[in-house]
């Protein structure tokens, strides 16, 4: 018997505030989620009913991951996370985020 299906997607931005831009999205929903874990290269957050974000940081850039239930609740999180990451680098254009669908 298989478990819960989880679909995932991939982006990522060339940015030198990658780490910066880590932190301020898991601080931000922390408060939310408290389950929430970050350093300054890595970062997971627990939205609840099988969805999360991970973010990974490098000197060039910030990738970042995130997984669903199903196609609704998938498309909804990228947009949520593309939008607090377009708030957060109002100084940096980073341009429009390409989610990659992960099999």
């Amino acid at each position: 018997m298989s478990g819960p299906v989880t679909l995932a997607a991939r982006a990522r931005v060339d940015t030198p505030q990658a780490s910066r831009y880590l932190t301020q999205l898991c601080k931000h929903w922390s408060h939310k989620f408290p389950e929430t874990q970050f350093g300054p290269e890595r970062g997971a957050v627990p939205f609840g009913e099988g969805r999360s974000a991970t973010f990974e940081a490098d000197a060039e850039g910030l990738t970042l991951t995130v997984t669903a239930p199903d196609l609704a609740a998938l498309t909804r999180l990228e947009g949520v996370v593309a939008e607090h990451l377009a708030r957060f680098a109002v100084r940096e254009n980073l341009g429009g985020l390409a989610w990659t669908r992960l099999a």
